[in-house]
């Protein structure tokens, strides 16, 4: 039986055979690289059978973030729709099985692409850029769901999202702060510019909240499979969405990716400007204020990962943790970027 931190063997492997079909003990959990915040494990048994577990990382972490009941509602609710996800399991709520709340959904065979050169050797230019039109199409998909149809009518209010979502980022992004001691002022005076300039909200849909190429799976020929990590999804501005999708969409000779790197700036993926156009062409809505949310994206990135650099600074970060010392210094590149698209 495959032992893992964040993961109470026994109780899980019980937890499996009386909620999952199919299972053939004893089962073996292998932490996916790749996440700075929920846990995600790929599950197999004996006969190669396999599963994926999402659990909230270990330690302290802030309020109202890794709600696995909510993530688990989400993709339920969007399994029966044109939103690729992977098919959910099963939730467990009882904190005495695995020390947190965890669910369990399907294993999606297929790649996640974090970086050009990955995209490269996987994909050609002309499937790069299909992969990127059938994302801005997934986005439009998205909030073209029915709310209601789909169950998700009370997931969070619908009006306001914008000034909602400033109050949420910078409440955490300086209870951060606050835990460290450090000071980063241009978040501040980034958010003040950002909360006097609120554009009209455009309807509410479902607002995934992080939508980028590596929160999706693709298969061989880079058909999407499914998109992944709902941890912060919500109702509000669909804008939110492809602002901050244009925030991650990195052009090739694009000097700082907001993360660092983006497979984007290989070569044959769509320019930020061809993604907007065939996103507004899908979804038929009006994108002339993406300036101000491509701005709004930034500022969001730098206070999550203001909270990424808390926990790893002490000591209670998971999953993937290279790239941690280039944290505290990314923030700060964010906010200036922030600044620059707001003018």
């Amino acid at each position: 039986m495959g032992a893992a931190a964040g993961i109470d063997a026994e109780h899980v492997t019980r937890w499996f055979e009386e909620h999952v079909p199919g299972v053939v003990p004893p089962l073996d959990f292998l932490l996916i690289a790749g996440g700075r915040s929920n846990l995600t494990f790929k599950v197999t048994d004996r006969t190669g059978g396999a599963w994926v577990l999402r659990r909230p990382p270990t330690g302290h972490v802030l309020p109202t973030a890794h709600d696995m009941a909510r993530e688990h509602r989400i993709i339920s609710a969007l399994a029966p729709t044109a939103v690729p996800v992977p098919t959910p399991l099963g939730l467990c709520t009882d904190e005495a099985v695995n020390g947190a709340p965890f669910y369990v959904m399907g294993y999606l065979e297929g790649h996640v692409v974090r970086d050009a050169k990955t995209a490269q050797a996987l994909y050609s230019p002309e499937q790069r850029r299909a992969i990127g039109l059938s994302l801005a199409d997934a986005l439009a998909d998205l909030h073209a769901v029915n709310v209601e149809a789909a169950g998700l009518g009370d997931l969070g209010r619908r009006d306001g999202y914008i000034a909602r979502q400033l109050q949420r980022w910078y409440g955490q992004f300086r209870a951060s702060t606050q835990e460290t001691g450090r000071a980063v002022p241009l978040v501040d005076a980034v958010h003040d510019r950002l909360a006097a300039a609120v554009p009209d909200q455009q309807g509410a849909t479902i607002v995934h909240g992080d939508f980028r190429l590596d929160n999706t799976l693709l298969d061989d020929q880079g058909r999407l499979l499914g998109v992944l990590d709902w941890e912060i999804c919500t109702l509000g501005d669909p804008l939110a969405d492809v602002g901050l999708l244009m925030v991650y969409w990195a052009e090739p000779g694009d000097a700082s990716p907001a993360l660092g790197v983006a497979p984007t700036t290989a070569g044959g993926f769509p320019t930020r400007a061809e993604m907007k156009a065939r996103y507004a062409e899908r979804a038929g809505r009006d994108v002339d204020a993406l300036d101000f949310y491509v701005a709004f994206g930034y500022w969001k990135l730098a206070c999550i990962l203001e909270g990424v650099f808390t926990r790893y600074a002490g000591g209670s970060g998971g999953g993937d943790q290279t790239g941690f010392d280039a944290l505290e210094a990314q923030v700060s590149v964010l906010a200036e970027a922030a600044a620059a698209a707001l003018g």
